[in-house]
């Protein structure tokens, strides 16, 4: 049963386990750093999710890559 979980939603729950990570350290100091904390969940979860979904890279960088270059064509 872990191992369908895991290949289901492995993305989603390291992306989780990630930001209970880096959040476990922002709640001991009080209630704001506690809402950063959800705000790192949250992140975590939407990076873990578009991996699951195979939706590709989050920044589109052949696409800079080719701005960059139309734009300044001394750059390539």
């Amino acid at each position: 049963m872990w191992r369908v979980w895991w290949e289901s939603f492995g993305g989603r729950i390291a992306g989780v386990a990630a930001g209970l990570l880096f959040g476990i350290i922002y709640l001991i100091s009080g209630f704001w750093d506690m809402l950063f904390c959800a705000l790192l969940i949250g992140i975590g979860y939407w990076i873990g999710k578009q991996k699951d979904e195979r939706r590709g890279p989050l920044f589109p960088w052949d696409r800079l890559s080719d701005w960059v270059s139309d734009r300044w064509p001394w750059s390539r």
